[in-house]
């Protein structure tokens, strides 16, 4: 069985985050207050069905996907494009490729103890992201 993923989730760090937002194509004054902001992730796990909603003051953010089936995503709230994405399990990592206009797109979430790890890339760029559980 795979790891079980759901909970509520705080950030507590955020590495290259402006990088990945000029590679996605995002506008000045969107990244300097994305930069301020401390996102929390709500995950919801039902096997490999999975809700994760990602919730700031600003913005907020949800995806809806089943493991292993191709979705359309819509990434409101971020860059405004669409993508063909899909994610797998690769051991207890949930990894997703996001195709569309950017290359090299996609984002790799585990969980180390009470952290969860998100890794984003865009084109040449990678933000590292950890999560503290807080339920």
């Amino acid at each position: 069985m795979a790891v079980n993923y759901t909970g509520t989730w705080d950030m507590i760090s955020n590495v290259n985050f402006e990088g990945y937002m000029i590679a996605l194509g995002i506008d000045f004054a969107t990244r300097k207050v994305a930069a301020l902001l401390k996102p929390q992730k709500v995950i919801k796990q039902d096997g490999d069905q999975f809700i994760i909603r990602t919730l700031t003051s600003f913005r907020n953010y949800e995806i809806v996907f089943q493991v292993g089936k191709e979705y359309k995503e819509v990434t409101k709230g971020m860059d405004n494009r669409i993508c063909k994405s899909v994610v797998n399990w690769e051991n207890d990592k949930l990894v997703c490729v996001q195709r569309g206009e950017k290359r090299n797109r996609g984002w790799t979430h585990w969980i180390q103890g009470n952290e969860l790890h998100l890794e984003l890339t865009c084109e040449d760029q990678l933000c590292k992201q950890v999560y503290k559980r807080t339920l």
